[in-house]
């Protein structure tokens, strides 16, 4: 974390107290040495293999992949309990003469405060911890009857400290009689809408194509698209999967790069061409606009500022096919209005059919649309009219519209 001006080191406090950070760094330890342990020397068996057998020697060459991918799991897991021992928040007590006046408020809701801190996070965004309860007398007089929603707890704030602010996602609803802390996050200076359209390969009953939108604690958007091999229940259930990992692992706080690295050894170890599948991630900090988006043998991704778009493709193989691979990874920086538009290949091969996939950025570009889902459909509609009709491969149109908090509540989304 950076420092900021005037926060000094005695105002940083560990997330994880002094016990616990040298027990996560023990065990940060021991996977560090398995990862050493299987990236030693290579075994005698893969250098007797050579001499033997091509069969011998490609199964001893597959097994020494695996190793070797074991051991970057060791390390992705090794670094994430490191970073998360070491872990602190630039924090600002609050001083007195503040922590009474909101106290005296708190307490005419019928709210009793304790602690009160600012935290301060990497990207400048703050966060408001309060040690608070229900008034005793209150709950007994009403309980459940009159319980106070943190959420109206988070508008009070809001306005008694001129700062906007929400509960933390896993917040609890009401507040208790019992002390508790409670988090509230400063809102983000982007709000999304998302808009999608799909269309399944006309011989099939489900799409082979997943995705999913969640945004995180930590005040990020994140959107993953799959499209499995082929079509059907198979595919469905390997894109699923794909995606299913993917928010886990990122959920979990694994580098991207490493997430899908594992993902890719994963699929790839089990030896089964058919478990190929792409992958498509868009990860946005909702409070600075940062954009990043990580490409596995997907389809082009397109963000559209009025009437430009740029258009972000790469080349590089489905998850699954090598042992090791490279994921593409871009950056952008997304503005007030912009959209994010990410396709499955489906919609590039009904494109083709007809006027062609480059001339897409063009039609993207004339729209005039009110939002995400109208994009959305207008982009399938035009595809489909290009095939004239056919659905020859699942087709999945995801749209994320970005605007900053001032101008979305004026709703003006374009």
């Amino acid at each position: 974390m950076r420092r900021q001006a005037g926060v000094k080191d005695e105002n940083r406090v560990a997330v994880i107290p002094e016990y616990g950070r040298h027990r996560l760094m023990s065990c940060a330890e021991s996977f560090r040495d398995l990862a050493d342990l299987f990236e030693a020397e290579e075994p005698e068996e893969a250098a007797a293999g050579r001499a033997g057998s091509r069969q011998d020697y490609l199964w001893q060459h597959r097994l020494q992949e695996n190793r070797e991918l074991l051991a970057e799991h060791f390390k992705e897991t090794a670094h994430i309990m490191t970073e998360m021992a070491r872990t602190t928040y630039a924090y600002r007590p609050v001083g007195e003469r503040k922590h009474r006046r909101l106290a005296r408020l708190l307490k005419e809701s019928g709210i009793l405060l304790g602690n009160f801190f600012e935290l301060e996070h990497e990207d400048g965004h703050r966060e408001i911890s309060l040690t608070m309860r229900m008034a005793s007398e209150k709950y007994a007089r009403f309980g459940e009857q009159e319980s106070i929603l943190v959420e109206d707890v988070a508008d009070f704030l809001s306005v008694a400290m001129n700062v906007r602010l929400r509960a933390a996602g896993n917040a609890p609803l009401y507040l208790t009689p019992e002390w508790a802390s409670y988090y509230f996050l400063q809102e983000p200076r982007f709000q999304f809408l998302t808009g999608t359209a799909k269309a399944v390969k006309e011989t099939e009953k489900i799409s082979g194509d997943n995705y999913s939108f969640y945004e995180g604690d930590g005040g990020r958007m994140t959107v993953i698209l799959s499209d499995g091999m082929g079509s059907g229940e198979k595919a469905n259930r390997d894109s699923e999967r794909v995606v299913e990992l993917t928010e886990r692992l990122l959920e979990a706080g694994f580098r991207k790069e490493a997430a899908v690295q594992m993902i890719n050894g994963a699929l790839a170890s089990s030896g089964q061409e058919e478990n190929m599948s792409t992958l498509d991630v868009c990860d946005m900090n909702l409070y600075t606009g940062e954009c990043e988006f990580i490409k596995v043998g997907a389809a082009c991704t397109y963000i559209k500022r009025g009437r430009l778009v740029d258009r972000l493709s790469a080349q590089s193989f489905p998850l699954g096919v090598f042992g090791q691979m490279e994921p593409e990874v871009m950056y952008r920086t997304l503005e007030n209005g912009d959209y994010v538009i990410m396709l499955s290949d489906g919609v590039l091969d009904a494109l083709s059919q007809g006027i062609g996939e480059d001339v897409l950025p063009e039609i993207i570009g004339r729209m005039d649309c009110s939002g995400p889902g109208e994009i959305a459909n207008q982009i399938l509609a035009y595809s489909l009219a290009q095939s004239k009709g056919q659905i020859r491969d699942d087709m999945t149109v995801l749209v994320l519209g970005a605007w900053e908090q001032d101008s979305a509540a004026d709703g003006t989304y374009r």
